[in-house]
């Protein structure tokens, strides 16, 4: 299964009377790097999220965040914290003491000092396992994003491929003929300055010149590679950095053509191959 390295995923769930949100999004990165965003009560977890996430992704930059509400009808369930209400009375009754204020209290405000009212918390235990539910779901559905977007980023690779093979039995047909041209070209230019020439000089000049401008061996290999690149397609592994090194192997050998190219025909196949190449070398760098 191809992969990328890019994706999304949310998942929202109640649980152990609180809600759970998880977003995961990643990106493209040399290798896999984690970090998580957990409220503090849930931060014990990490060590085993991030062993899960690693089982599952093997390359990518991963941000995993957790946002944790208590749900309506717990957060109105609220117990008074009586030692905290006496300090602040006694609090309030030295200073009308000793400055000599008034002091008409508003109920309302007391209850929104802090540490007043106790807020009823969900059970800790069935907390964390609600998290690690809720994390699995979005990992689930984190890798199922980025097989997608993988398969999508192998259809444009594989068009490439298709394109580039065209490319490449064209410059073996465009060879022959250019070959044959440069021969006779030799011939006629002999005739116009009236040199004659041994038929046996004459088939060294071209042996030596179709050495010179032969390019089977490049597109022999730039086939093998292509061959590979769909062998490598195939594979349910990581392949990023293997894509990418079979990439600067055709971009090689496209090189090599262009310099050896004495034909227009040829030129600008080996130009055209150069920018399926970089557009390949482009969606590769997304793949796991």
């Amino acid at each position: 299964m191809i992969r990328s390295m890019t994706g999304f995923a949310r998942v929202e769930h109640e649980a152990a009377s609180a809600g759970l949100v998880w977003e995961l999004r990643s990106v493209n990165h040399r290798y896999l790097d984690i970090q998580f965003k957990l409220p503090e009560e849930l931060r014990r977890l990490e060590p085993e999220l991030r062993a899960a996430a690693t089982a599952r992704l093997a390359r990518g930059k991963v941000e995993a965040a957790l946002r944790l509400q208590l749900i309506p009808e717990t957060a109105a369930a609220l117990r008074l914290n009586q030692a905290r209400l006496r300090a602040l009375k006694q609090a309030l009754d030295d200073i009308t003491a000793i400055a000599h204020v008034s002091r008409d209290l508003d109920p309302l405000r007391l209850l929104a000092w802090p540490g007043v009212v106790i807020e009823s918390a969900a059970d800790p235990e069935a907390l964390l396992t609600a998290a690690r539910d809720g994390f699995d779901r979005a990992l689930a559905a984190l890798a199922a994003a980025r097989e997608r977007e993988g398969e999508r980023l192998a259809a444009f690779i594989r068009e490439r491929i298709a394109t580039m093979r065209e490319l490449v039995s064209t410059v073996r047909e465009r060879a022959v003929s250019v070959r044959d041209a440069w021969a006779e070209r030799l011939r006629a230019r002999c005739v116009e300055l009236g040199v004659e020439i041994e038929p046996t000089r004459l088939a060294q000049e071209v042996v030596l010149a179709a050495q010179r401008l032969d390019v089977d061996e490049e597109m022999s290999r730039l086939a093998a590679h292509l061959d590979e690149i769909e062998t490598v397609l195939r594979r349910d592994e990581a392949l990023g950095r293997r894509l990418d090194f079979l990439l600067q192997e055709l971009n090689r050998e496209a090189n090599t053509l262009s310099s050896k190219s004495q034909d227009a025909q040829m030129t600008g196949a080996a130009v055209e191959m150069k920018v399926l190449i970089e557009q390949m070398r482009e969606q590769v760098q997304n793949l796991e």
